[in-house]
């Protein structure tokens, strides 16, 4: 991701908008831009064994283990707008757990790509997953779509909830149950 070629980009962009990206407000305007955009979809330049470093636990818990609530701050494919809300993660470990803050900084990677939030929900199973050797995995995001909110229907209050669940959280309905009561609490 050049920043010269991005900073070169924005500033065409504004020019085509009809704007004079040599005005007062905008002299750094394509700068700041193509920073921004290189910070808000720095997930490519990440991998997930980066992300992970090896903070895999031996453990005999063989128990559901949830992270609730994390943020998250994407970018939507479709028209490079935001979309912000929460991810709701859980796994059931087989012999080894996964260090905390890596469950969020998954999250993270995947968030920060052009994303759609179906591909978003099943990239973090499918990665907690992999990492873990769970007998299952659960995510469920909520999220608000600037797409709907800004243009569009202008749908102020509407949310999107999607989810994915692997193994046990969708051989077992109890499973799931359980997961989904434990994530409205």
């Amino acid at each position: 991701m050049s920043l010269e070629n991005l900073t070169r980009n924005y500033h065409e962009i504004l020019e085509n908008l009809g704007e004079n990206p040599q005005r007062e407000g905008l002299t750094g305007t394509p700068l700041r831009a193509a920073k921004a955009m290189q910070f808000l979809c720095h997930g490519y330049q990440q991998s997930l064994e980066e992300i992970v470093n090896g903070a895999l636990f031996e453990s005999d818990n063989d128990e559901m283990v949830i992270v609730k609530d994390i943020e998250l701050y994407s970018l939507c494919e479709h028209h490079l707008l935001p979309f912000i809300g929460k991810a709701h993660v859980a796994y059931i470990p087989t012999g080894k757990v996964i260090g905390l803050s890596k469950v969020a900084r998954i999250v993270d990677m995947f968030a920060r790509r052009l994303q759609i939030q179906e591909n978003l929900t099943r990239q973090i199973a499918e990665a907690l997953q992999s990492v873990t050797n769970a007998k299952g995995v659960a995510v469920v995001i909520e999220a608000k779509h600037m797409c709907m909110m800004m243009r569009g229907v202008e749908k102020q209050n509407s949310s999107m909830h999607s989810s994915v669940m692997l193994g046990a959280f969708r051989d077992s309905v109890n499973t799931r149950q359980e997961f989904l009561q434990l994530i409205r609490n």
